[in-house]
């Protein structure tokens, strides 16, 4: 009772000694008070109608919900990214194991036959033949006097909240690669909407000069720079029509989807950018996966620290064992077959050529660059939503002007095509203005289809409506781990 009263007393001793390695402080990171919005753009005021998760919907398009859906099902990033979560799970339960004796039982049953020429022999030149039976039951407790386990678990809890914040980073980066190619998509069938009605306008057209000419009015010129024109559109559908199939096959990767079969009926491009809440820029610190998950892994390179510094210092290991041995099995479990044994045993590494200071500078280096990683990207998320918000503002005013500049044009087209009609003005004229309209027009739906790719790096950008919170509910308590609900 007095040995296992000093063993209980070892392992309360070993609660309430300190954990070697410097506690964790979060680094400060460099943040702007506010956001640089110029005019004529504005931060929105809140909006509660813009969804925090599936923050696709605010687009109001039934067809990319539909593939954003179909992503978080068979995307294969995705996949993997759960996969690298689970095994960080695994590894933390690995770790929170340490909290816990280790309990083995090693059953042997032998038989041997023993030289009579053995030493120490009492009857000398008599071999004996025996049997031995053992149930041996073993407990081992290494006490954590300076915190090496507990410094093990702290680093294990903060690996797998940065394998969640990567899941989840991973998770909106899918879906914003998917929204902006979706987008760019529509943008192309907007595209070919307006090349397709352009070349059956100029097919008419050249019809009527072609008619002109035959009834002598019209120049061979007017015929062959209409004729231009017309091939000319033609070609540019083509390669659009290539760049939107480029876009498919994309779509149908994030999906999960083989290329070959894959297609997306084409509709013209409808959407608008929704009414986003920018917040702080302090707030990215809270809502962005990728700056949560650079912050864990300060975390557990800190911890880490802990762990090899652990080595300057003794370990203890604690152990009882007991069972029954016999040469027959008929009396293994009589009170003469039991055995028992308690000990303690400690170790301290006294020379090992500086390989424990050259661990120590190793964990200390890898939190330095961990600090580095982290600031720069609350630099890089600073510099992506600032982009965002400029741009947004650029391609507002851009869209505004340029929608004027296709109302200038379709009246340019209108003017040129009457005086060429009347004999004021060549056709030349009317070709220009047919190719001023046409580029205008293409200008104004690369704009409106750019915006609504901008929204989406800027939701991207903004952290998708992920918040922190969801992450610190992934804890490691001595009862299992605890992880939010999904």
């Amino acid at each position: 009772m007095k040995r296992v009263a000093l063993a209980i007393a070892l392992v309360a001793l070993s609660g309430a000694c300190r954990s070697v390695g410097p506690n964790y402080q979060k680094p400060d990171a460099p943040a702007a008070a506010h956001w640089d919005t110029p005019a004529p753009w504005r931060p929105s005021d809140p909006k509660d109608a813009v969804p925090k998760g599936d923050w696709w919907t605010a687009f109001h398009d039934a067809q990319l919900d539909a593939y954003e859906a179909q992503a978080v099902a068979a995307n294969q990033t995705l996949a993997a990214a759960a996969a690298r979560y689970e095994q960080a799970r695994a590894l933390a339960s690995v770790a929170l194991a340490g909290l816990y004796p280790t309990v083995t039982l090693d059953p042997a049953v032998e038989r041997q036959r023993l030289s009579g020429n053995r030493p120490a022999n009492g009857a000398p030149g008599v071999a004996t033949t025996q049997s031995s039976f053992i149930l041996p039951l073993t407990v081992s407790y290494e006490v954590d006097l300076f915190g090496k386990r507990r410094r093990s678990i702290e680093a294990a809890a903060a690996s797998l909240q940065q394998s969640a914040a990567d899941l989840e980073n991973a998770r909106l980066v899918i879906a914003a690669d998917l929204a902006a190619d979706y987008f760019s998509l529509r943008q192309f069938d907007r595209e070919l909407t307006i090349l397709h009605n352009t070349v059956e306008s100029l097919q008419r057209g050249l019809a009527v000069v072609r008619a002109r000419h035959d009834g002598g009015i019209a120049s061979g010129l007017d015929v062959a720079q209409e004729e231009t024109l017309l091939h000319a559109t033609e070609t540019d559908a083509t390669l659009a029509e290539r760049d939107r199939d480029t876009l498919e096959h994309a779509i149908a990767d994030l999906v999960g989807q083989p290329a070959p079969g894959f297609h997306v009926e084409p509709k013209p491009l409808d959407a608008e950018p929704p009414a986003l809440d920018i917040a702080l820029p302090s707030d990215l610190l809270e809502r962005r996966p990728d700056i949560a998950g650079a912050e864990r892994a300060m975390a557990e390179a800190n911890a880490e620290i802990g762990v090899a510094m652990s080595a300057y210092y003794p370990s203890l290991n604690i152990f009882a064992s007991g069972g029954w041995q016999s040469t027959a099995i008929t009396s293994i479990f009589g009170a003469a077959s039991t055995l028992w044994a308690l000990g303690a045993a400690a170790s301290q590494t006294i020379f090992n050529g500086g390989q424990t200071k050259a661990e120590v500078k190793f964990a200390e280096a890898g939190y330095t660059g961990t600090v580095a990683d982290y600031r720069e990207a609350v630099l890089t998320a600073m510099r992506e939503v600032q982009d965002a918000i400029s741009g947004l503002g650029v391609l507002s005013a851009a869209r505004r002007s340029q929608a004027d500049a296709v109302a200038a044009a379709q009246r340019a087209v209108d003017i040129a095509t009457t005086r060429y009609q009347d004999g004021l003005a060549n056709y030349l004229d009317v070709v220009a203005a047919q190719q001023a309209l046409l580029s205008a027009e293409r200008l104004l739906s690369q704009i409106q289809g750019e915006q609504l790719v901008t929204s989406v790096t800027l939701v991207k950008a903004l952290g998708g409506g992920w918040d922190r919170a969801s992450l610190d509910q992934i804890k490691i308590r001595s009862d299992g781990i605890k992880a939010p609900p999904r």
